[in-house]
């Protein structure tokens, strides 16, 4: 039995019954993109003002359109506005809305536009929005990162390769080449706005319209830099999406390797650090237990937004020109990737200030495990051996220590006298932890005074922003 026509669609007079109501449900997307409320009904009074300044709208329809969407925007506000799957997205929704508040006016409002472009203006100004607010996140993430490092210039601890032993450093250092990290990742997410920041309104459908339009009127209005160059690409792709996806997901590997680190260090068997209470759990049945959750989830999440980056990349594979119903499925990776970024920011912005470190403990590591060795080849290569001599002589030395349970520092002049008797008193000197850390002074190294040098140009970087 045939369905009777659908009078409800603002597209249905093409059609001869009515959606199936699985169908229906299956292709609505108000249920996620209602989000986009506020920048539907921004682009929307651009798009009015502008056709009113091309003489397609008149002073009086555009007051009532004005009024009309004001109103919309309050209902929503208020949480009284009725958001109803039958019309599909946040764009017909508000569009009915207003027609229903205005009358015939309303329905002048869709004039020289699609909702091809609409919805891609609107998508741009959401992520754009979204990008500065995780801006401005991650800006204090770093700002925190660069106060504990200037605070942590002399706090000796282990540096790592393969998770081994390897040089000293100092915590500062280690704080500042997280920061590093971060700086680059901002500069994408800078990189990112600047090549979303153009207006596809007015490329309609695909191929432009036949009406007078201003377009560099909308991008103004919309705060564009310039409108879009071409019709087709204007509605069909979402490469600023996926940028801005590959961004998140760089960033988010970053802060997986933080989180790590944070999750080793507060370990019983690191205890480098202490994390205030307000961001670990306990365990329902082992009372001593205090777990670094929110690194670890942070840790966790890091493959939720790598996948959301597939998931689009694999969208857009093989479209063809122009709009296809499969960039529907955009929002709902992209809306949760900004969520699940603008938390985990959020979330470390406000913790990283507060790591506590323990100084004794870290400086106890680094002096296990023979971090001075290299120094000690260093010293050997000053006195005239190849350094490949020097390797060899420290590699016994070690051996030696690993045997005896002594730390390079700790064996007497005889004895490393024994592995090469050029070795002298001014030996101890480079042995020590200090020595060491202080030895590599220069640009990028982990000498205080550099590290103290570098926490002040990260912070002069973040003051010009």
């Amino acid at each position: 039995m045939t369905k009777e026509k659908d009078t409800s669609k603002l597209w249905g007079g093409r059609f001869n019954e009515a959606t199936d109501a699985f169908v229906q449900r299956f292709t609505a997307s108000v249920t996620f993109d209602q989000r986009m409320a506020a920048d539907d009904i921004a682009g929307s009074l651009a798009h009015a003002r502008m056709l009113q300044s091309v003489g397609v709208l008149s002073a009086q329809e555009l007051q009532e359109i004005e009024g009309g969407l004001a109103q919309v925007q309050q209902e929503i506000d208020d949480g009284i506005f009725q958001w109803s799957i039958e019309l599909e997205d946040v764009h017909m929704n508000i569009e009915t809305r207003l027609t229903q508040l205005i009358g015939v006016t309303g329905k002048k409002l869709h004039t020289g536009r699609s909702r091809n472009d609409q919805v891609a203006t609107d998508i741009r100004l959401h992520l754009r929005a979204a990008i500065d607010r995780i801006a401005g996140e991650l800006t204090r993430l770093q700002q925190g990162t660069i106060e504990l490092a200037a605070a942590n210039t002399e706090t000796i601890m282990p540096g790592f390769t393969h998770l081994q032993t390897a040089q000293p450093v100092v915590f500062g250092h280690h704080l500042l080449a997280w920061n590093e990290m971060l700086e680059r990742d901002y500069g994408r997410l800078i990189d990112c706005r600047a090549r979303l920041n153009q207006s596809p309104l007015g490329a309609a459908a695909l191929a432009g319209t036949t009406y007078p339009i201003d377009r560099a009127h909308t991008a103004a209005a919309l705060g564009f830099d310039r409108p879009t160059e071409n019709s087709l690409d204007s509605v069909s792709d979402r490469d600023f999406a996926i940028e801005f996806c590959a961004f998140a997901a760089l960033l988010m590997t970053h802060l997986s390797r933080m989180s790590e680190e944070l999750v080793l260090w507060t370990s019983a068997q690191f205890n480098f650090i202490e994390l205030p209470d307000r961001f670990c759990t306990g365990s329902s049945i082992m009372p001593q237990k205090k777990n670094p959750d929110v690194p670890e989830l942070v840790r966790g999440k890091t493959g939720r937004v790598n996948g959301h980056l597939i998931a689009l990349l694999t969208l857009m594979k093989s479209q063809p020109l122009a709009y296809n119903k499969d960039n529907q499925e955009d929002k709902e990776p992209l809306f949760d990737t900004i969520d699940t970024v603008f938390d985990c920011l959020r979330a470390f912005a406000d913790m990283v200030p507060a790591i506590r470190p323990k100084t004794a403990v870290m400086r106890e590591a680094a002096r296990r495990g023979f971090s001075t060795a290299t120094d000690l080849a260093d010293y050997l290569v000053r006195l005239g051996l190849p350094f490949r001599d020097a390797h060899e002589v420290v590699g016994k030395a070690v051996a030696h220590g690993i045997a005896n349970g002594q730390d390079l520092a700790e064996m007497s002049l005889d004895t490393l006298q024994g592995f090469c008797a050029d070795i002298g008193e001014d030996v101890f000197a480079v042995l020590t932890l200090e020595g060491s850390v202080a030895a590599r002074n220069h640009l990028g190294g982990t000498a205080p005074e550099q590290v103290v040098a570098a926490a002040r140009r990260a912070s002069a970087r973040l003051a010009d922003r």
